[in-house]
């Protein structure tokens, strides 16, 4: 036993010290390194001993092949658990940025639109602003400020749905066409205020499989999105159709492109872009410009046990989503 310990102690020792220096290396190589300066400790401990143990050839062949195989097998398990507890820990941490920035960004929204509300209902109640042209207008903006701070909370609501894995949509044929329909005729104020003309194919929209609501809120997500960054006089097209792969919708805008590198980040939470994309104020109808949108969008899509996608074109970018055709 003596014997034992003290081959054990001739590993442990400088291995606790090779930990030591390892502290801030990755965590699979440290893992790795911990259960293999165990693995090697208690191994050197056995075969001291049984080196000095009394035992047939054939048997100390038997041991030392059974702890060199349950070693290299320890540290293998050991190197697998450690790169999944790795990127475990890798996407908490990512998953904990993206949800302060969400908290940084809607803070934002939310405190610009109620300073505004305070200053204007002190007006009115001090008296400040007294005639009907001013109240009126005052009144009218104190309704804008409160439909986009409705308007946030409700994507907030819809996220904190998708991401606790609370959605659950009972799948049903729907017509596409109906839902484009409907979507366009519910944007059409808003394009026309900000000058943008909304053009929708005629050909024959197909039938999906999905929930009726929710694909409303999808394609009025990406027109809402679309008609944010395009220009006054720019355009936004809806298109769609079948093919080989099931059904699919289509909507472009004449943004101007998205940088490549922002391409991959479209969809994620609280994500708005370089400045060039990101508008000074949401404007009339269009909500709260807290990056959820197209968060929501690909949430309610994959709920939809389909996929949404965006890629550059002439002039501006398209944003695809696949679902299965009915």
């Amino acid at each position: 036993m003596a014997l034992a310990l003290g081959c054990s102690l001739a590993v442990a020792v400088p291995g606790a010290y090779v930990l030591s220096r390892l502290r801030r290396r990755a965590i699979a190589l440290h893992v790795g390194a911990l259960v293999g300066v165990a693995v090697a400790a208690v191994a050197v401990g056995i075969v001291g001993a049984a080196l000095a143990m009394f035992i047939s050839t054939h048997d100390l062949t038997v041991l030392l092949v059974v702890v060199a195989t349950s070693g290299l097998v320890s540290v293998g398990v050991a190197l697998w658990l450690g790169r999944r507890f790795a990127a475990d820990a890798m996407w908490a941490a990512e998953a904990e940025s993206t949800r302060r920035e969400l908290v940084a960004w809607v803070s934002h929204d939310l405190r610009t639109p109620l300073a505004g509300l305070r200053a204007m209902a002190e007006a009115l109640e001090d008296g400040v602003v007294d005639d009907p042209e001013t109240v009126a207008e005052y009144h009218s903006r104190i309704r804008v400020e409160t439909d986009r701070m409705t308007g946030l909370v409700d994507d907030l609501f819809e996220l904190s749905r998708i991401n606790a894995g609370a959605l659950r949509l009972t799948l049903a044929s729907v017509a596409l066409g109906d839902v484009v329909s409907d979507a366009l005729a519910g944007a059409a104020p808003i394009a026309g205020a900000r000058h943008v003309r909304l053009v929708a194919t005629d050909g024959d929209w197909p039938a999906v499989l999905g929930s009726e609501p929710e694909l409303s809120r999808v394609v009025g997500n990406l027109l809402v999105n679309a008609i944010r960054h395009t220009p006054a006089d720019g355009s936004v097209t809806v298109t769609g159709g079948r093919d080989a792969e099931g059904a699919w919708l289509a909507v472009t805008d004449c943004c101007g492109g998205i940088p490549v590198d922002d391409l991959p980040r479209v969809f994620d939470v609280a994500f708005r872009g370089e400045p060039a994309r990101t508008p000074a104020a949401a404007g009339p109808g269009l909500g709260s410009s807290a990056g959820l949108g197209l968060a929501i969008v690909r949430g309610l899509v994959e709920a939809q046990h389909g996929r949404v996608e965006v890629e550059n074109v002439s002039g501006g970018c398209r944003f695809e989503v696949r679902l299965a055709a009915s």
